[in-house]
């Protein structure tokens, strides 16, 4: 079994099972409780270049070749990027790929000059609160009430010091194929 990661767009063929997967997903969790459209409307609402170098970046996780995992940046500000999609597939749930896309995200992003994360995960999803919460990441938000007071829930990471120990590496403009598990 191999687990490698693969930079490349949102267009390629081997992202079609990532985003399939997160519409049934984002669509039986809330169905049309963001969007009368539900959630193909919400994954089209950002084009294809917004993740992409050198302002975002697109990352798969292959196993033995196929599509397990995924997720996204954008540019947020300057010094900020914006986390979008982190997803794993639900057969292969509670393994800790989850996490392992996250700090490769942090990494990628620092490469790219970000110094700080910003990302938001919807009120029914307790399982990507937890992996933020238990990964460095601030709560913006008050935690101890009901979360679909707030709809959508933002947190925060200062990655600052990934981007200093990495100022030194390319910025990922191309398709890069690294392995997974550093």
């Amino acid at each position: 079994m191999s687990d490698t990661f693969l930079y490349t767009t949102t267009l390629d063929p081997r992202a079609k099972p990532l985003i399939d997967e997160l519409i049934f997903e984002y669509d039986s969790r809330y169905g049309t409780y963001f969007n009368a459209e539900g959630a193909a409307a919400e994954l089209n609402r950002y084009p294809p270049e917004a993740f992409a170098p050198p302002h975002g970046n697109f990352l798969l996780l292959l196993r033995d070749g196929e599509t397990i995992g995924g997720g996204a940046f954008k540019h947020y500000d300057d010094r900020t990027a914006e986390f979008k999609r982190i997803w794993t597939r639900h057969d292969l749930r509670r393994q800790g790929l989850a996490r392992k896309l996250l700090v490769e995200l942090e990494l990628q992003a620092a490469r790219q000059g970000y110094q700080r994360i910003y990302l938001t995960t919807g009120f029914r999803q307790p399982e990507a609160v937890g992996l933020y919460l238990n990964n460095g990441y601030t709560a913006l938000f008050d935690t101890s009430v009901d979360p679909e007071i707030y709809r959508s829930l933002p947190f925060e990471k200062d990655v600052s010091q990934l981007a200093q120990f990495h100022s030194h590496e390319t910025s990922g403009s191309k398709p890069r194929l690294a392995v997974a598990g550093r």
